[in-house]
């Protein structure tokens, strides 16, 4: 049965990158690189993030990250969204809007709470519009402000 695999491609440090993610997400671990890459580095690195696999190939610098990919996480809570924001943008990672984000190797991550899609699903669409234009405001996504503006007075 075949199977599918994101690989990103890194300039050389997809290690450092590997070891930040499975630290951040439980029950992920890197399991396996192989030699031959830039600089001494590993070629490739594999690791399963929150029991999905992946790949790194530290292939050089011909392709830089872009927002053309980027991964989505699913958050159950606003502590769950801030642990995973803080991780991220720690030591060189920038905040984008709507919960968008870029870690310090460039790789953009989509940082969302599970309220957020419960909420611009709302059968009233004038609420879930106004928590859609408050979360078009915000870098992180605050639950309770998302909530607050989807509540408010029309």
């Amino acid at each position: 049965m075949s199977s599918t695999t994101p690989c990103l491609w890194f300039d050389h440090d997809g290690l450092a990158a590997a070891q930040l993610y499975v630290s951040l997400f439980p029950g992920s671990a890197i399991t396996s690189t192989s030699p031959g890459g830039p600089d001494g580095a590993p070629l490739t690195v594999s690791f399963d993030l929150d029991g999905r696999p992946y790949t790194i190939i530290n292939g050089g610098p011909l392709y830089p990250q872009s927002e053309a990919f980027s991964i989505q996480v699913a958050c159950a809570d606003q502590a769950e969204v801030d642990r995973y924001w803080d991780g991220l943008v720690a030591d060189g990672g920038t905040e984008g809007q709507c919960g968008w984000l870029k870690d310090p190797w460039g790789v953009s991550w989509q940082i969302v709470p599970n309220r957020l899609y419960e909420l611009l699903g709302d059968p009233d669409r004038a609420r879930a519009g106004r928590a859609t234009n408050a979360m078009m405001g915000m870098k992180r996504l605050v639950v309770a402000e998302l909530e607050a503006a989807a509540d408010a007075p029309a």
